[in-house]
């Protein structure tokens, strides 16, 4: 399913080396330990769990590099790709977070909100500077569209693992992956959807309420309330989007 500025993005050839490519995403792990090191030893977390965000690092640019070698024409990374890569460099420290199960105490609750915010501020920016850089690319919206994803993924399971609200939390990161494997079954669901402000509002409302609910001064109450109501809003919008895959299952693709 779509997620925001998927549909914003159109292919564009951009000459360019796997070299450069492969200097943004070696930038891009060194923010990660950059984040990752100094928070553990802040925090007094085992350095062992440092090697979750590298690990998660690592699958991130292979998944990349093997995304650049499908494109059309070689490409590096843009302007906006460049800021989606830092979004996850914010993201990837929380990994480390996994491990500490439900022992996750307030500090580090409010340093998993400071990363998680900034990752999803940044979400609003990646977007408007592919349009005004004029580099848009299905290659970058395939990129954003993965982030955001795996984001909402790991807010929801650090959101369970706090025992704040069960494990049906973690639904809202989880309904985008179901619907990807469900595609493997039907191949009606991997046909295109048409462009809606509606799932990019949607996608921001699951981010921002996961946000909340992992903020320490949220009671569990309110955060399952919270929660609750994301999922229920996120439940309607892929019904709507499957909805009209059903009823244009004989439209040409």
């Amino acid at each position: 399913m779509d997620t925001p500025r998927t549909a914003d993005r159109s292919t564009t050839g951009r000459d360019s080396s796997g070299t450069s490519a492969l200097g943004d995403l070696l930038l891009s792990l060194v923010i990660v330990l950059a984040v990752t090191l100094p928070t553990w030893w802040l925090l007094g977390l085992p350095a062992s769990h440092a090697l979750l965000p590298v690990g998660g690092h690592l699958g991130l640019t292979a998944a990349a590099l093997q995304g650049m070698r499908r494109a059309a024409v070689p490409r590096a990374f843009g302007p906006a790709d460049r800021i989606t890569l830092l979004r996850a460099s914010m993201a990837l420290p929380l990994l480390g977070l996994v491990p500490s199960g439900g022992e996750l105490e307030p500090g580090v609750l409010w340093w998993a909100v400071v990363l998680a915010s900034a990752a999803l501020l940044l979400d609003a920016v990646d977007g408007k500077v592919a349009r005004k850089t004029r580099t848009e690319s299905d290659f970058g919206a395939r990129l954003d569209m993965e982030v955001d994803a795996a984001l909402l993924l790991l807010l929801s399971v650090l959101v369970w693992l706090t025992g704040k609200v069960g494990p049906w939390v973690i639904l809202i990161g989880g309904m985008r992956y179901g619907f990807v494997a469900a595609g493997w079954v039907w191949p009606i669901f991997q046909r295109d959807l048409p462009p809606k402000v509606r799932r990019q509002t949607v996608c921001v409302v699951q981010g921002v309420a996961l946000v909340a609910c992992l903020a320490p001064v949220i009671p569990a109450g309110l955060a399952t309330t919270i929660a609750g109501a994301a999922l229920l809003l996120l439940t309607y919008s892929f019904a709507v989007d499957v909805r009209w895959l059903l009823r244009n299952s004989a439209s040409p693709s």
